[in-house]
């Protein structure tokens, strides 16, 4: 790994470059990027979001679950609860109710355990 990292072309020579440019080659694989939408949610109490502010939910499938009685994204929680946050229990739900596709099923999923560790 580092061995790649060292034949990649310098794009600046100075020591805050090459410290940033460490920084990021060698971060941790688990430190995806989330999206904003996904970073604004967590940032504060649910209170009566619709459902649609949930990362991966959008217009479309927000309106299919609205359809289905989770308009509310503390609606959906609850059932995130119900099946004590398991997430691949919660992903199978979600794509069984609206459709959601696995990147979907996943940024809401993690979105609601990000919440709950956040705010429970």
């Amino acid at each position: 790994m580092v061995q790649a990292w060292l034949e990649r072309p310098w794009k600046g020579t100075g020591a805050v470059a090459i410290i940033e440019r460490m920084r990021r080659y060698l971060a941790p694989a688990s430190m995806s990027s989330t999206s904003q939408k996904h970073r604004d949610f967590v940032a504060e109490p649910m209170g009566e979001k619709p459902v649609g502010t949930l990362a991966g939910i959008g217009d479309v499938l927000g309106k299919k679950l609205a359809d289905k009685g989770f308009d509310k994204a503390y609606v959906v929680l609850g059932q995130f609860l119900v099946l004590k946050k398991d997430e691949e229990l919660f992903r199978e739900w979600l794509k069984d109710t609206c459709g959601a596709n696995a990147k979907q099923s996943r940024d809401c999923s993690g979105c609601l355990r990000e919440w709950c560790d956040a705010f429970l």
